[in-house]
């Protein structure tokens, strides 16, 4: 079967894409499929959520492994098969581009074409520009946090700067009975 999915962004009113793909591909494929359309880089954290009706998310797809201690299942996009999650048209699907700012793109399934397949994923349509991947000002208010977090890690972090590691006493170590403390370690 070959999915048509349709793509549009809150930010760009004249911005639409349309991508075909295989219901046996991978979101991984998916994923890339959307950064070639859109000319993204490649190296930012992204995930799939799929919702609801309204928009909400539920369960998320991401790039790499998360949690593997959650009671919840974990889905991975290099493991997981678009049709193993998506089953049916006008189902919503958010593919978050920016977790900084928690910027995504809106994709519905259009259309599931039945009795055909594709090798690779096709951008069958595309109209407008592509918001940017990052927007300037979150880069720079990051850099900002990251330069003030900084400071707080200078030499005296750890404690008083006076501090003289030959000050410690290490006979008091030696005369303390570790064995009437903790028990014998043998």
């Amino acid at each position: 079967m070959i999915y048509k999915f349709l793509f549009i962004s809150d930010e760009e009113a004249e911005f639409m894409r349309e991508i075909s793909i295989d219901s046996e591909a991978t979101f991984l494929d998916l994923h890339h499929a959307i950064l070639d359309a859109v000319k993204y880089d490649k190296d930012a954290m992204t995930s799939f959520f799929i919702c609801n009706d309204d928009w909400e998310k539920e369960q998320e797809i991401t790039l790499v492994e998360m949690d593997t201690t959650s009671d919840v299942d974990n889905y991975v996009m290099g493991e997981t098969t678009l049709d193993e999650l998506i089953t049916e048209e006008h189902q919503k699907v958010l593919y978050v581009f920016d977790y900084i700012s928690d910027r995504a793109f809106f994709m519905e399934l259009k259309e599931i074409i039945p009795g055909q397949d594709l090798k690779e994923a096709v951008c069958t349509a595309a109209l407008g520009t592509a918001p940017e991947q990052y927007k300037l000002e979150d880069i720079e208010s990051l850099s900002n946090t990251v330069k003030k977090d900084a400071e707080i890690f200078d030499e005296n972090f750890y404690g008083d700067e006076g501090f003289d590691l030959d000050e410690l006493d290490n006979e008091s170590f030696s005369d303390m009975n570790f064995d009437d403390e903790f028990g014998s370690l043998s």
